[in-house]
């Protein structure tokens, strides 16, 4: 078996030792941590090919963890260990990036199981061709194919302006893409052979964001047991991408502020002025303008950062990519878990055109995966959609006690997501352009 580098990452001492020694025992190499800040701190310093991650870690949970492991390490692969075993937690580990989940106490057998799994995916992924593609050979994770207008707009305006050096500001519900669209700017642009880095502003204290952003010399703050360059080194020359930078502290904003005039900061802890050539491409979803009048957000920064602004649309904004979007993400699911279903039934198509998405692309995707997970070979139906999903009644009919205002909107709303121009929308629906126009206005769809 290939000789793996593992972390460990338990509160409890016991199963740290345990691990450490079954793991050094088969020829690996370990380290062992047993915080949440501790497993950070490794992951940034050395490169891993497999964690166990503690579902619980004192105050922190495991879960909030795999993210950030992942962001740090994108190639390790990162099993779940747990005492508190349920098919929930199991699926939410799986949505946030786990491989694997073991239940304790677990056996040497399945130890064995779980690392040569890993050391076999290790060997596949050193000689497969994508392991020596440039950057920007890797294609996006979002779809740049819509039939919206809107969301149409959104993809030529961010074509348009990946090229240039300007700072850009994505507006846009939670869950929308930004991210995505984000990366995508990054492979488009002239930048895209060199690191392109993701910082989420919300997840962090102001402290370990600082020091993320920035990086931080050795012994500059509890916990910094060594050495971090920080995220801004990391992309020289490349892309970082802030997430939700309206909650990023004031006490941090200036000096972003100062990095994106001048190109120069200080690591935590040290007086030494550095200079990094980065493009920051920011996203929101808060009114950063009332943020500024709120005193909550400095009005220079928000200047800086709103060059260019791309608003993306709701995902119940875009009825026409609802399924398409469903079916590609069932396909890569389908893969990932080597799985054949075939599709949706009619019946969850309806639900997906018909459902809000409060929680937009992210929610969608969630729910497919599930399903994904706990589906057999047989169509996706109702059955396999979250209990909140399942139970939606169906839309107004003919004949049931609502008004008809109510059957109107409806009928509108549904020829309108079946249909590519309100032309044809018009003509199925009776009634001439400038009147749908109208229609659709009051109801809020444009």
């Amino acid at each position: 078996m290939r000789t793996l580098s593992i972390l460990i990452v338990d509160d409890e001492a016991n199963i740290r030792k345990t691990l450490s020694v079954f793991m050094e025992s088969r020829g690996h190499k370990v380290r062992s941590v047993e915080s949440f800040r501790g497993a950070l701190e490794e992951a940034r310093a050395s490169r891993f090919d497999l964690a166990f991650v503690d579902l619980r870690l004192g105050t922190d949970s495991g879960l909030d963890l795999l993210q950030p492991l992942l962001r740090a390490c994108p190639w390790m692969k990162i099993v779940v260990i747990t005492a508190y075993a349920s098919i929930d937690t199991a699926v939410e580990a799986m949505k946030r990036g786990a491989s694997d989940y073991l239940t304790k106490p677990f056996t040497p057998s399945q130890l064995e199981l779980v690392t040569g799994h890993v050391a076999t995916l290790c060997e596949r992924e050193r000689d497969s061709p994508a392991q020596h593609e440039s950057p920007g050979s890797q294609q996006p994770e979002i779809s740049l194919v819509s039939k919206d207008p809107a969301m149409q707009k959104t993809l030529d305006m961010a074509s348009q302006v990946a090229a240039s050096e300007a700072v850009i500001l994505l507006q846009g519900q939670s869950g929308t893409g930004k991210t995505e669209l984000a990366r995508a700017m990054h492979l488009m642009s002239s930048r895209s052979q060199k690191p392109f880095g993701v910082i989420s502003c919300p997840t962090l204290s102001h402290e370990l964001l600082e020091s993320e952003l920035f990086g931080h010399v050795k012994g500059s703050f509890t916990g910094a047991f060594k050495d971090n360059p920080g995220k801004v080194a990391a992309c020289e020359g490349g892309t970082l991408f802030l997430d939700e930078i309206g909650d990023m502290p004031l006490a941090i904003q200036p000096k972003l502020l100062r990095f994106i005039q001048d190109r120069e900061y200080e690591r935590v802890g040290d007086q030494f002025p550095r200079r990094a050539d980065v493009r920051i491409i920011a996203a929101t979803n808060l009114d950063l303008r009332k943020a500024v009048d709120e005193g909550r957000f400095r009005e220079d920064l928000y200047y800086r950062l709103n060059v260019v602004q791309i608003d993306i649309p709701a995902l119940a904004e875009r009825p026409h990519d609802i399924v398409p979007l469903a079916e590609g993400m069932l396909a890569t699911f389908n893969a990932a878990n080597r799985k054949e279903i075939p599709g949706f039934t009619a019946e969850v198509l309806r639900l997906f055109r018909e459902y809000p998405w409060p929680g937009n692309i992210r929610e969608l995707r969630n729910v497919v995966e599930r399903a994904v997970i706990l589906g057999g070979n047989a169509p996706i139906g109702r059955e396999l959609l979250p209990e909140h999903m399942a139970a939606k009644k169906s839309l107004p009919r003919i004949g049931d006690p609502v008004s008809l205002d109510v059957i109107e909107e409806q009928h509108i709303r549904s020829v309108l997501a079946e249909t590519d121009s309100l032309q044809k929308a018009a003509l199925i629906l009776g009634i001439d352009q400038a009147t749908l126009w109208r229609k659709r206005k009051q109801l809020g769809l444009q």
